[in-house]
């Protein structure tokens, strides 16, 4: 893995973590399309660097982070599920990491969802998070382990599963960006201790594209994170939900026909 790949990796990572499109999803692709995808620490980075996105939440909404002893609860409440999910199922998530067209499919299907979820759930009654309770936060974190299946999004299960509780939509991200932060440091903690009990080390110069990569990742996420919740106010899923339909639809065309996405 070079800094060029590192630093692509990281910019779709910022882009698209708090986007309901599955940051996983794209650089499974991008790794995939440099072929790097079968290396396994490019899996340890692709993992790693979203731990930089999501420190941008505690940065854009640091004073939300002292409110109360309250607001840590309900994102451990919200936590447990994928945290159990991901424990008991993390050989055959970690499988599926390297599969484009499970990706493809998940990227369509998912689409579909979000063409239809602003007609859906068009009746909020929650405007801050505050006012979510633990059951509804434990409901959202059920969602939440649905986006362990590549393509599905992180982002996009939780803001969902939000809104089916009755969440506004900017009510809904702002919760599922602060789930991201106890989730995406799990998964990176995890992640690196599974790394080093499978015998493998990590040299200065990986080191390096990991703090390269986080830092890059954490700059782009910044400047994204806000520029969705305006545009998700304002417009809704629709736009994100017929992207997914094309990206899916042209990755599973090109491995239908042939193609070798995955090169692994």
């Amino acid at each position: 893995m070079e800094l060029f790949h590192a630093i692509i990796l990281a910019i779709i990572e910022g882009l698209t973590e708090f986007l309901p499109v599955s940051s996983t999803g794209h650089m499974i692709i991008a790794s995939s399309a440099m072929g790097i995808a079968s290396n396994d620490f490019v899996k340890l980075f692709t993992v790693a660097i979203q731990l930089g996105a999501i420190l941008s939440v505690v940065v854009l909404y640091f004073k939300r982070f002292f409110r109360s002893v309250n607001f840590y609860l309900k994102l451990i409440v919200a936590f447990i599920p994928a945290a159990v999910f991901g424990l008991l199922f993390s050989k055959a998530i970690d499988n599926l990491l390297e599969s484009a067209l499970t990706v493809g499919i998940t990227l369509f299907v998912g689409g579909i969802v979000l063409l239809f979820v602003d007609q859906w759930f068009n009746k909020p009654v929650i405007d801050e998070e505050k006012d979510i309770n633990y059951l509804t936060a434990l409901k959202i974190g059920l969602f939440q382990c649905i986006a362990m299946i590549p393509g599905t999004s992180r982002s996009a299960a939780t803001i969902v599963g939000g809104m089916s509780q009755k969440l506004s939509r900017k009510a809904a991200a702002e919760f599922s960006f602060f789930l991201a932060v106890p989730t995406m440091f799990a998964a990176t903690a995890k992640k690196l201790l599974d790394f080093y009990k499978e015998g493998h080390a990590i040299s200065s110069e990986e080191i390096k594209l990991l703090a390269i990569g986080n830092v890059v990742a954490f700059v782009v996420a910044l400047l994204a994170i806000r520029t969705f919740i305006t545009f998700l106010e304002r417009k809704g899923f629709k736009l994100f939900g017929w992207y997914r339909i094309i990206v899916g639809a042209i990755i599973i065309g090109l491995y239908w026909s042939g193609h070798n996405l995955e090169m692994i």
